[in-house]
């Protein structure tokens, strides 16, 4: 006896017509309509315009950072005296240099005493000073013998003063 079975001929043309699955074909990732490509390109050119405006600021506000680095280092020399007094005798300086690389020389070179502070005032956009720190930086450099006698508060109160307008100005008139 014959373990094998007999071969079925139907079954064998049967197993011989089967075919593997047919697969549709690969989506495209593609935008299928012209709608889609739109949006898409102007999704670009804005991301595009924001990335060049935000450059262009980044590129615009480095003498900010420049100063506030600087300010920083004043911030550090304040606890002993002779540290305080270099600082408070160069923060006035700071400022004007501040605000020459933001306006035109002819617009605030010339300026001192109360016409400085009131320029500083003007221009301090959203920086809120009070009227003591304004005039501290339009009449300092005219009395260093004062600056040897600033308290380490007082010094503090200025440094911040000063901290807020270079952050806080407005260059637009």
């Amino acid at each position: 006896m014959d373990p094998t079975p007999a071969p079925d001929p139907m079954l064998a043309a049967t197993l011989r017509q089967m075919a593997d699955i047919a697969l549709p074909p690969r989506v495209s990732m593609l935008p299928a309509t012209w709608g889609w490509a739109a949006l898409f390109g102007l999704v670009a050119i804005v991301l595009a315009a924001v990335l060049w405006h935000r450059l262009r600021q980044y590129k615009r506000n480095r003498y900010r950072r420049e100063a506030l680095a600087e300010l920083s280092r004043f911030e550090k020399e304040v606890d002993q005296p002779s540290g305080r007094r270099h600082a408070m005798q160069s923060l006035p300086a700071l400022v004007k240099r501040t605000a020459l690389a933001a306006w035109q020389r002819e617009t605030v070179a010339s300026l001192s005493g109360k016409e400085w502070s009131d320029f500083l005032e003007a221009h301090a956009g959203r920086a809120r000073i009070d009227g003591e720190a304004y005039r501290f930086f339009a009449e300092s450099e005219y009395r260093p013998a004062t600056l040897a006698a600033m308290d380490e508060a007082t010094a503090r109160q200025r440094l911040a003063s000063a901290r807020q307008w270079i952050e806080g100005h407005n260059v637009r008139p």
